[in-house]
């Protein structure tokens, strides 16, 4: 048998997404999630409140009100902080190590496998869903907590002092915010997953030819 300048030449050591560092990767991303879906739920039960109270003036007859807030607000921006960063943390975390497993794959990997192809073109779609998905859930959800961080951290200093006008968050943000992180990391879970596959097709492909 001949062997020829492609069988001499050195191979490109692959990363394998099915291998224990991906799986501890994916099961530490969704531990993320739930983790920061705690969090949210934590921060939602917590958040500031307003009472208003009702205050007169003997000299003009006049009454006003002004509103006091529940609490410092400490808990819920605590909680919406550690939310913020715990995701972006397994946000970047999974998808660094895809795109270090991807661009260990050979170049022939793209041309071994028919783009023209009924796989090829179901996992292309997946792939573009489940990024493009991923990246909007986990946007909204990072919006959403930056707006109960600046809310909450609005009242630290005088909260109980009270004022004509009092910002406060409203119900469900935080809880929304939860759901896009936890939807956010379960659809990174299924990147992973579409890009495992793409993997092992091309071995397969690989050990045919």
């Amino acid at each position: 048998m001949a062997v020829t300048h492609t069988d001499l030449a050195p191979r490109r050591r692959t990363t394998d997404l099915s291998g224990k560092t991906g799986v501890f990767f994916m099961v530490l991303t969704i531990l993320f999630g739930l983790f920061v879906f705690i969090l949210c739920l934590i921060a939602e039960s917590t958040r500031s409140e307003v009472t208003w109270i009702s205050t007169s003036n003997n000299k003009e007859k006049e009454v006003k009100y002004e509103c006091v807030y529940n609490g410092s607000g400490k808990v819920p921006l605590i909680c919406a902080a550690c939310t913020f960063v715990g995701l972006a943390f397994a946000m970047v975390t999974e998808h660094t190590y895809i795109l270090i497993a991807v661009s260990k794959t050979p170049p022939s990997a793209l041309v071994t496998v028919d783009p023209h192809s009924d796989p090829a073109n179901s996992l292309t779609w997946k792939v573009g869903f489940f990024f493009v998905t991923t990246w909007i859930c986990f946007a909204v959800g990072e919006i959403l907590l930056l707006i109960g961080l600046s809310v909450e951290s609005g009242h630290l200093k005088n909260w109980s002092k009270p004022k004509s006008s009092c910002l406060i968050i409203r119900e469900g943000l935080f809880s929304a915010a939860g759901v896009f992180a936890l939807t956010t990391v379960f659809l990174a879970a299924g990147l992973y997953l579409t890009a495992m596959g793409v993997q092992r097709i091309w071995k397969e492909l690989e050990n045919v030819r």
